[in-house]
């Protein structure tokens, strides 16, 4: 008994100094706050910062910012202020007080990290694909600037890293736009202009690969202008036959000499067989 009443007086102890501990940390931060003391205040953003407390941090400095200007706490203030709000990944907000620094400050002690930071934070404002990929272009645009400021900067490889996984990012948005046009097939509601579906899946993948050589869907691209060639070849009127069946077997050999050992090489050889031979077949034969 006597051990039990030991320990839940230890217990409560304990609770009664964390409790007074928290309120007077919330009151320390409610003071900092109200101080007109700037140099104090300054100091304590900088160790909130220290310590990870960037909501806190950058409350302060959201204060001060301005007042700092013409200080010599300015520009540290401007980028600290930046990097709270990358570290809380409000990565909109980040990019308009890195960018400021960065514009302010050219050569700035921290101009390097606030272009890379502010380019790493448009990366990850890069929307879902089905979504309009402005922001996309913008993170590319900003990152390659980077580059072009810092050729050999440390960051050199994760700025090359996101670049390219942007630059898959908007092929697999294409991607996804000439695959529409192939699904649509032979429906005409769309083509108002005339042309058919077919068309225009190989010409939006045509420009994608011009446009993205060396994007990770290469390989599921070509196989669908392929198939889109040989769909339009069965469906053309008898005068345009001939040259398209010619376009769709020189497309074969296209794809075979750079994927000799796709998964999709035997549907390819059947399209092959079936455009030399001039035969229509349906889907359900080839695949």
């Amino acid at each position: 008994m006597h051990d039990f009443s030991t320990g839940m007086k230890v217990k409560i102890l304990f609770l009664a100094f964390f409790t007074v501990l928290m309120v007077s940390c919330k009151s320390s931060y409610n003071e900092v706050l109200k101080t007109t003391d700037f140099d104090y205040k300054y100091e304590a953003a900088k160790e909130y910062f220290a310590g990870g407390s960037y909501n806190k941090c950058s409350q302060l400095l959201e204060d001060m910012v301005m007042l700092l200007k013409g200080t010599d706490k300015a520009e540290e203030s401007l980028f600290m202020l930046g990097m709270c709000y990358f570290n809380m990944r409000d990565y909109e907000t980040a990019t308009l007080y890195l960018d400021r620094y960065y514009k302010t400050y050219s050569k700035g002690v921290y101009t390097e990290q606030a272009r890379f930071f502010s380019g790493k934070a448009s990366y990850m404002q890069s929307p879902d694909v089905r979504l309009d990929q402005s922001p996309t272009h913008t993170a590319i645009n900003t990152l390659l600037e980077f580059l072009d400021f810092y050729p050999y900067s440390g960051h050199r490889d994760e700025v090359l890293t996101m670049l390219e996984e942007l630059r898959n990012r908007l092929a697999e948005k294409e991607y996804q736009s000439a695959k529409l046009y192939y699904n649509l097939g032979s429906y005409t509601g769309n083509c108002v202009n005339g042309g058919s579906n077919y068309e225009a899946c190989i010409i939006t993948a045509e420009n994608t690969l011009k446009t993205y050589p060396y994007t990770i869907h290469r390989e599921d691209i070509m196989m669908m202008i392929l198939r889109a060639r040989y769909r339009l070849a069965n469906k053309s009127v008898q005068a345009k036959k001939e040259d398209r069946y010619r376009e769709t077997i020189d497309e074969y050999f296209g794809f075979k000499n750079e994927f000799p050992n796709s998964k999709y090489i035997r549907e390819a050889d059947k399209i092959y067989k079936y455009s030399v031979a001039r035969n229509p077949v349906k889907d359900k034969d080839i695949n």
